[in-house]
């Protein structure tokens, strides 16, 4: 495995990258966050709800539960290159053990919801990850086949549809601002620079009333299959609604962002997208149809800290960019 900026002699021999490939490690890599602890800060403690796994970088952790009698007890320590935090994410249970740094200590954090984002995304990523958590966690050897299966079962389904888009198969609004906000309200001390697009198509209501609501949706998917092609691995993209979109950046200053936004722009200016319509005699035929978009931009900190400022600050950019004449990019004032 080749070098990269977060390679180091931990996640190298960490057993949860022990089986994957280079573009397999960068995948899952491009979702981690660094967090620094002091000596004796505590990362979470028993009881509280789990959002978050980490993989130990640098440093040293333990693990202790509360005996009840006002005393606790060590149950694990992790050395560099082991993670820890995950059962609660999987399990969506308190945490079980409290974990405090016992030196300063660097991790790396896969929040719960880029979690499911790997199932969702990477299949057969995902498949290696977890199996190398079952591998480690013991006590669940034995029902990891019947585990793994179910995971990705529930993941198609439930929680696949209540994050989704079903017109276009994009995040929906609720996940977009939970994520948003998730990174936002993150809790490491350096706050991570974030972008977010507004998007809509221009005189999407023309096509509309031309081609019925069918036509519209076309459009819609359309121009949804191209974000992919733009677009990070890291990166979320989400209709909000009609012809609506949003998209978050992670650690992506303001200057990277107005460049994302300009091939955005571009790559659907470019397409010809198929309509089929009804002819006289009861015939059909396909027509191909062009369509401009426009962007507003916004990055934290500069134009707010919180998810609803961020979004509100790009949307008023979008707003503009329709006022001065469409098929535009602008960043917030």
């Amino acid at each position: 495995m080749s070098k990269s900026p977060l390679d180091n002699e931990a996640l190298i021999h960490s057993p949860l990258f022990a089986s994957m490939s280079e573009l397999e490690f960068n995948a899952v890599t491009a979702f981690l966050e660094r967090r620094h602890f002091k000596k004796g800060d505590v990362i979470f403690s028993e009881g509280e709800a789990g959002q978050e796994m980490f993989i130990l970088l640098t440093g040293h952790v333990i693990a202790t539960v509360n005996l009840g009698n006002g005393s606790r007890r060590k149950i694990y320590d992790f050395e560099p290159g082991r993670f820890f935090g995950e059962m609660a994410i999987i399990e969506a249970a308190p945490r079980s053990a409290t974990c405090t740094a016992t030196e300063d200590t660097d991790v790396l954090v896969l929040q719960g919801l880029d979690f499911y984002r790997l199932i969702f995304e990477h299949p057969m990523i995902a498949l290696k990850l977890l199996g190398a958590i079952s591998q480690v966690m013991t006590s669940w050897l034995d029902e990891s086949s019947r585990f793994l299966n179910d995971l990705l079962r529930w993941g198609e389904t439930a929680r696949l549809r209540a994050i989704t888009d079903s017109l276009t198969g994009l995040y929906n609004r609720r996940f977009l601002e939970e994520s948003l906000n998730s990174r936002l309200e993150g809790g490491g001390e350096v706050k991570r620079t974030i972008a977010v697009l507004m998007m809509d198509l221009d005189r999407i209501h023309e096509i509309n009333n031309a081609y019925g609501e069918a036509g519209g949706d076309q459009v819609i998917k359309t121009v949804a299959g191209v974000f992919k092609q733009v677009l990070r691995d890291a990166d979320i993209a989400a209709r909000l609604a009609g012809d609506e979109f949003a998209f978050v950046l992670p650690d992506t200053t303001l200057e990277e962002a107005l460049q994302i936004s300009e091939r955005l722009r571009i790559s659907v200016s470019r397409l010809e997208i198929p309509i089929v319509v009804n002819v006289p005699e009861g015939r059909v035929m396909e027509q191909r149809l062009s369509i401009k978009t426009c962007l507003g931009v916004a990055v934290s900190p500069q134009h707010g800290s919180t998810g609803p400022a961020l979004l509100a600050a790009a949307d008023a950019a979008l707003r503009k960019a329709k006022d001065q004449g469409r098929n535009r990019v602008i960043a917030a004032g």
